[in-house]
């Protein structure tokens, strides 16, 4: 994972703005949210069968989080006194941005410069290395991606909890915080969602629309989303410098424990 912020930064933003639990965090913004976890997310693409993926989370005898697993790549949990002490494997199945089916990764890299009410990360600066090949040069680009949600609780907070991420994320040893488990943590935190995720704009820094994610569920009785369809538009121009788009859509389905 690349990190924006330096060690130092992230133990300063601890020190200045991390007073309440993630926990007390979403309880405010969700006081009504009911505990669900999940079992499979299943991600279906309307143009390419290739993209079709299924998530599963595993559960022990504890009821925590034993794996995470496509079928292809997996996160193994490992815990010792109830704690989560390392999680090994390739997968990061729960990633925001490949959920989204995003081709940023501004919740892994970015700088929150707004929040919402309810303490969402609402807008957030990135940076982008792109490759020029008929230059063969690489430029820095600063993008900005703006997040809307719905009232809902954030689908994956209590399997999070249940892997033992969430106590990860309030308990970074201050004193460690120059290590980059550390300062990871400490990103994670900041660039949390308390609610549910509708839609993702990212512009450029010029403000022009580059490409944009927007999400439509159907939810049960607990204000979980059950199935819905995200539609990612990607805006561009063609070699005269014409505009030009390309729309991908994706069947999303959830499954929780009962």
């Amino acid at each position: 994972m690349k990190l924006k912020f330096s060690s130092l930064f992230c133990l300063l933003l601890v020190l200045a703005s991390c007073n309440d639990s993630t926990s007390d965090e979403f309880d405010g913004a969700n006081p009504d949210a009911i505990a669900k976890y999940i079992e499979t997310v299943s991600v279906i693409s309307a143009q390419d069968n290739s993209e079709n993926t299924l998530i599963t989370v595993n559960y022990d005898a504890n009821d925590r989080v034993s794996s995470i697993t496509d079928g292809t790549e997996s996160s193994l949990f490992v815990y010792s006194n109830n704690e989560l002490t390392n999680v090994t494997g390739d997968g990061d199945n729960l990633n925001v941005e490949e959920l989204y089916e995003s081709p940023y990764n501004a919740f892994e890299t970015g700088e929150v410069t707004e929040y919402d009410a309810n303490g969402n990360p609402k807008i957030i600066s990135f940076i982008e290395y792109e490759y020029d090949f008929l230059t063969d040069t690489e430029t820095e680009v600063e993008y900005t991606a703006e997040i809307s949600y719905d009232a809902n609780p954030n689908p994956y907070f209590y399997t999070l909890d249940a892997a033992g991420v969430i106590d990860v994320l309030d308990n970074v040893d201050l004193i460690l915080t120059v290590n980059m488990s550390s300062a990871e943590a400490v990103q994670a935190r900041l660039l949390f969602p308390l609610n549910n995720i509708t839609g993702i704009t990212y512009r450029d820094n010029n403000a022009n629309l580059v490409f944009e994610i927007n999400a439509d569920y159907v939810y049960n009785d607990a204000n979980y989303p059950t199935s819905g369809t995200v539609t990612g538009t990607s805006y561009d121009e063609d070699f005269n410098g014409e505009p030009e788009t390309e729309t991908n859509i994706y069947s999303v389905a959830y499954t929780y424990r009962d």
